[in-house]
């Protein structure tokens, strides 16, 4: 399996990127690892076992509008990785997977351009799982690719969602919720609601699982298999779910350690606040999948450390020596040629600039 990195991605580029590479590198005898990146950033890599080193002129940052990303920088590091997942005309791709945790909406432009849509498919989408109180995960979409949604773009999302979580989890029919503001039909913007009446109809010819509207804390109750969203309401979802569980440990920490007699009781329960911390920690969910691309690409937060990373590189290793992109198409597609007409695709829409 052959993984393409951005290296210069995100608010830490290098420092964070290659150790991570390092790390994954270590872990996983059969990979190997194409790094895109300024050839003086990236020096350090040099002479790596299994790694092949591809040089860009370019930096797309975390500041530059898409149309800087997608039509002035054209050697950037992001473009070049992704272009190694494209597959040419008479070969295959030299990578299986590319990862970057570079800027969101230029990252989705660009792959967009370079890569292009699955038939019927109008714009990609960010997925990711989050932790539930099942012990198990909810899968999440969008998650910041797309601000401004319409209710085909909505029912797209469903298609793509189910079709992941039914290749990755082996579940034969997802349960799929549309995130809103209750749970009664009348509620949410039009919208919302144009896209639930597309959702049930699409339920009622068995094309997905439509469990209805979901709040916020039916993510984290694992009401539904998959919950849709616009990639504003997601993103926001996204980071204050992880603020939200960083400063639970935050107060643990400080209870646990205000004198010597809860230091001690900490002690006691150190193994079940590791575990706790663990199962919390943002960091093990990194790596989100764009999906309705003909190539797999992963999105990782700008502000990963190593760890991170590395999580968001096996999550692309992982999705790519199961064939992720196989499977997930070849049911987009049995779907969408099932889906109404109403459900078409709309070819003039715009990219979204991400959250």
């Amino acid at each position: 399996m052959r993984i393409a990195v951005d290296c210069m991605g995100g608010d830490h580029g290098p420092a964070v990127t290659l150790p991570a590479c390092q790390a994954f590198l270590a872990r996983h005898p059969d990979a190997e690892l194409i790094l895109v990146g300024l050839p003086e950033a990236i020096t350090p890599a040099q002479g790596w076992a299994r790694t092949t080193i591809v040089g860009a002129t370019e930096v797309v940052t975390m500041e530059d509008p898409v149309e800087v990303a997608l039509r002035r920088k054209k050697d950037s590091s992001m473009r070049v990785a992704i272009s190694q997942v494209k597959v040419g005309a008479d070969q295959a791709a030299a990578a299986h997977a590319c990862v970057s945790a570079g800027n969101t909406g230029a990252l989705m432009a660009v792959a967009r351009y370079i890569l292009k849509t699955v038939e019927g498919i109008d714009r990609p989408a960010l997925a990711t799982v989050v932790p539930n109180q099942k012990d198990g995960f909810t899968t999440v979409l969008d998650l910041g690719a797309n601000v401004d949604c319409t209710a085909e773009h909505l029912l797209q999302f469903a298609v793509m969602g189910s079709a992941l979580v039914s290749a990755v989890d082996g579940k034969e029919s997802p349960t799929v919720g549309l995130l809103n503001i209750g749970e009664e039909v009348i509620k949410g913007s039009e919208v919302i609601k144009q896209a639930g009446e597309l959702l049930r109809s699409t339920h009622e010819r068995g094309l997905i699982n439509f469990y209805g509207n979901v709040e916020g804390n039916d993510i984290f109750k694992g009401t539904a298999d998959l919950v849709v969203c616009d990639g504003f309401v997601g993103n926001v979802v996204l980071k204050t779910s992880e603020g939200l569980a960083t400063m639970f440990a935050t107060f643990i920490k400080q209870e646990f350690t205000r004198n010597i007699f809860t230091k001690l009781a900490a002690l006691v329960a150190l193994p079940v606040l590791n575990r706790f911390k663990k199962r919390v920690d943002h960091r093990r969910y990194s790596g989100a999948a764009l999906l309705g691309l003909r190539g797999l690409v992963f999105k990782t937060h700008g502000s990963s450390d190593a760890l991170a990373f590395e999580v968001a590189l096996n999550r692309a290793y992982d999705a790519a020596r199961h064939r992720l992109l196989d499977r997930v198409h070849d049911q987009i597609a049995a779907t969408l040629v099932s889906m109404p007409p109403e459900a078409g695709s709309d070819d003039s829409a715009d990219v979204g600039q991400a959250a």
